[in-house]
């Protein structure tokens, strides 16, 4: 039944959002009704890194060791999203437009539900809905400021994405068509593992590759990621967090479901699929991220990047890789919401995205100095943060398995990137301060979300519990079935 909770308490609090009440009554209840389906979805992890797979509805709904991962990933970062919301929102919405507001937390909760449908989902062409939910949900939030910039990036979000939807959906079509081959098997992920060896390998390389561009494109795969900066930094800051550092992750998801199915089909060759997109990401993002002006764009290619890098690590194959891959997804995702929030505090501070325009922030403003240098360094994979741990697992998997060209690459755009990320940030940080006319005091709510959300960016780096070791096992091991 936990997981039947996890789908309705979101549909409830996007109810309860809209009562015209007291002006922190939605915060209030989305925080509330986050953390429960944040314990919730902790408790469903424990039992999949136990071995077992959560099952509410057979075939319908159910979640394994990958599934409760991403699960997990999406409960944390909604819950601290939410407390970053209620005392960010307010400061950019005027007093009397509680309705905007109102609308705001309805919005989010309706988000949110789409992404936790995902990782729970069996049905194939179900999960296909709830990711275009994902858009369909957070287009409105891309463009909350409803500035120009942020109108048209809304705009481009939907299109291009929409798009690779049709795309994604045309795979799954084929992919049912070849299930209907074999026999009636049930159209579950399960059920296509079932069927896989007796569809025809050309059939599933097909359906693969339009599922592989079709959600590439909401993943942000280079070529089709160029909504991806204008969106995640547009949006308001929390919707950023959980844009760039679940949403992708849910799609993520969704293709990474397929390798079991191909790995019966060696000749398929998915795993080349995999790294040429990887690669072609990961260095495309690297030398965009040296020519970014604008703080919030550079945590966006950022994540592009590291999109890059987790298809990279799973194209590798092997039982290293893709542990490293899976410990990439968690390091990336709490990362970079809590690079978000710190760029957050950045703006509520100074008024302003662009980097040139700020400087000297460890002098004005201690608290987004420290957060933004803390999330630089652990997004950039520095070490002791967990990224660190998860690139390096990587690249050494990709010595072992004689991958020298592509984990010399790899190496390459990373420190790349690493440079591209740091020196900016360093400018802003310790630069010669400069006087800002639209500063603003943090609330209590935003240093509390910061500091939620930097517990395991800092802890991860150092230790990582034995049931997220084993949930991460669990789920390596998922991929090369």
């Amino acid at each position: 039944m936990e997981l039947i909770y996890i789908i309705i308490i979101p549909a409830l609090l996007a109810g309860l959002s809209l009562i015209p009440a007291h002006r922190k009554f939605a915060s209030l209840v989305t925080i509330l009704g986050t953390l429960v389906v944040f314990i919730l979805s902790l408790n469903i992890a424990f039992s999949a890194a136990d071995g077992m797979e959560v099952v509410a509805v057979k075939n319908w709904i159910s979640c394994d060791s990958l599934g409760a991962l991403v699960l997990l990933l999406v409960a944390f970062v909604g819950f601290t999203a939410a407390i970053f919301s209620m005392g960010y929102i307010e400061k950019n919405v005027e007093e009397k437009n509680q309705r905007k507001i109102r609308h705001y937390y309805a919005q989010y909760n309706l988000f949110l539900l789409s992404m936790l449908a995902v990782p729970i989902i069996s049905q194939v062409a179900l999960v296909w809905i709830a990711v275009e939910l994902t858009t369909l949900m957070s287009v409105f939030l891309v463009s909350f400021k409803n500035t120009p910039e942020a109108l048209e990036a809304s705009w481009k979000y939907i299109v291009l994405t929409c798009m690779g939807a049709a795309f994604a959906l045309l795979g799954i079509f084929i992919l049912y068509w070849g299930t209907s081959i074999p026999g009636h098997e049930k159209f579950t992920w399960a059920g296509l593992i079932v069927a896989s060896p007796n569809i025809p390998p050309a059939l599933l390389k097909t359906a693969f590759v339009f599922v592989l561009i079709g959600f590439g494109t909401k993943v942000g795969l280079v070529p089709l990621h160029t909504w991806l900066p204008d969106a995640h930094s547009q949006a308001p800051s929390p919707v950023c967090a959980l844009l760039s550092g679940v949403e992708t992750t849910t799609v993520l998801y969704a293709i990474l479901r397929l390798l079991p199915v191909l790995k019966i089909h060696p000749s398929i060759g998915a795993e080349t699929w995999l790294i040429v997109f990887g690669i072609i990401s990961v260095g495309v993002a690297a030398f965009l991220i040296i020519q970014v002006k604008d703080y919030k764009r550079l945590f966006a290619f950022s994540t592009i990047e590291h999109m890059g890098i987790i298809m990279v690590a799973v194209g590798l194959g092997g039982y290293g890789s893709h542990y490293g891959a899976t410990l990439q997804i968690v390091s990336h995702a709490i990362t970079k919401s809590f690079c978000f929030f710190a760029a957050g505090i950045a703006l509520l501070f100074v008024g302003r995205q662009d980097i040139a325009s700020v400087r000297g922030l460890i002098r004005t403003s201690p608290v987004a100095a420290i957060a933004l240098i803390t999330g630089g360094l652990a997004i950039a994979g520095a070490p002791p943060f967990a990224v660190f741990l998860s690139e390096i697992m990587i690249l050494k998997s990709g010595l072992v398995n004689g991958q020298y060209i592509t984990t010399g690459l790899l190496a390459l755009f990373i420190i790349i990137a690493f440079c591209g990320i740091l020196f900016p940030i360093n400018r802003m940080v310790f630069g010669k301060p400069t006087e800002y006319s639209e500063k603003t005091n943090l609330s209590v709510t935003n240093i509390f979300a910061l500091v939620v959300a930097a517990v395991p960016v800092i802890l991860l780096g150092f230790y990582v519990p034995r049931p997220l070791q084993e949930l991460l096992r669990q789920a390596a091991a998922s991929l090369g079935r």
